[in-house]
């Protein structure tokens, strides 16, 4: 495939936004976890309570300067949907999950994980990965080494791997599960994050975060 050219832009953000950003980051990560913790509980329980296996999965990522990261996430997949894939899938399906890391209707996921991540619910471990500094709150979507590697071009992929990776993030609030690597619209939303990122724009994202993910809209 073509790589689209996104990145002849001047990539936003000083050392100031980068210092306050990783402060915010700390305190606001910190914050959210006390605050949440009955609800963490509650859906650790629900997860083990409900199909066998681990309450969290850890999603191997590429980080900030290309560190290999574990993206947590409380587990919304059978215990074996990674290593028997193909007794799940279709072969269409299949052809189309190695592209895009995603499919509709994905016959993996457990009952409680539809709903854990039709609300983004699944995400909050990854809270965790903020306050160590594996993630940030706003930024890029954590992509997986093979996805970097065919979707993006070198200039790209500098960009990408020059910060970490976001919770949320410009394709999350406004494209999520619309758009797709194929079309290159996913590449241009990430690399449209990096042309107007600032402190006032990261704030903005948060806040439309919510109602992306009630709109539905959102990352699977």
């Amino acid at each position: 495939m073509e790589k689209l050219n996104h990145t002849d832009i001047k990539v936003n953000g000083g050392k100031f936004y980068l210092f306050f950003k990783r402060l915010f980051d700390i305190v606001a990560s910190f914050v959210a976890i006390v605050i949440l913790s009955p609800i963490l509980l509650i859906l650790a329980i629900l997860v083990k309570s409900t199909s066998k296996g681990p309450i969290l999965f850890k999603d191997v990522r590429v980080g900030r300067q290309g560190k290999i990261i574990k993206v947590l996430k409380f587990r919304s997949m059978y215990v074996d949907a990674e290593t028997n894939i193909r007794s799940y899938l279709s072969d269409e399906e299949y052809q189309r999950w190695l592209v895009e890391r995603k499919i509709d209707n994905d016959p993996r996921i457990t009952k409680i994980g539809k709903f854990i991540r039709k609300t983004s619910l699944d995400e909050l471990p990854q809270l965790f990965n903020i306050f160590i500094g594996d993630m940030s709150i706003v930024g890029s979507r954590p992509i997986t080494q093979l996805e970097l590697e065919e979707n993006f071009n070198e200039k790209e992929k500098v960009i990408i791997l020059s910060s970490r990776p976001g919770l949320t993030g410009y394709w999350q609030v406004y494209g999520r599960s619309d758009v797709d690597y194929a079309s290159g619209e996913r590449q241009r939303l990430e690399m449209e994050y990096y042309k107007n990122r600032s402190i006032f724009f990261d704030f903005k994202l948060m806040f439309l975060t919510i109602p992306a993910v009630l709109s539905h809209k959102g990352a699977q």
